[in-house]
């Protein structure tokens, strides 16, 4: 009976390694998703960075008032991206901030373009 009991001992612990081992195997993929929904909110998160602006405060102003005066309504400077022929200024108009694009060089708009229509008011 001792051989017997040492087989059924021995099946035991073979039992309870293979459970410690499915336990850890859980765990780890349990971790390993985890991380991937981590990273996946690190990423959203860093896309919300502030907008570009190299253009000029002069600029940005003439093409604000430049689109104010075109649409009417209110404006913000969405972007601006300088160079040496035009700086581009991305203006948002109105409460749902709708594009609108304006070169202008030297604070003297050269033009402004809806976005959203190709140019419409």
């Amino acid at each position: 009976m001792a051989a017997g009991a040492r087989r059924s001992s021995t099946n035991e612990t073979t039992k309870l390694k293979g459970k410690a081992m499915k336990t850890t195997l859980k765990a780890a993929i349990l971790a390993a998703s985890t991380m991937t929904l981590l990273a996946c909110t690190e990423t959203a998160t860093q896309t919300s960075a502030p907008a570009m602006r190299t253009g000029s405060s002069a600029d940005e102003s003439a093409c604000l008032s430049a689109v104010a005066q075109q649409t009417g309504n209110s404006v913000s400077v969405i972007s601006s991206e300088f160079s040496q022929a035009n700086t581009l200024v991305m203006v948002g108009v109105g409460p749902q901030s709708a594009p609108w694009r304006c070169l202008v060089s030297g604070g003297v708009v050269q033009e402004v373009m809806s976005m959203t229509d190709e140019g419409a008011l």
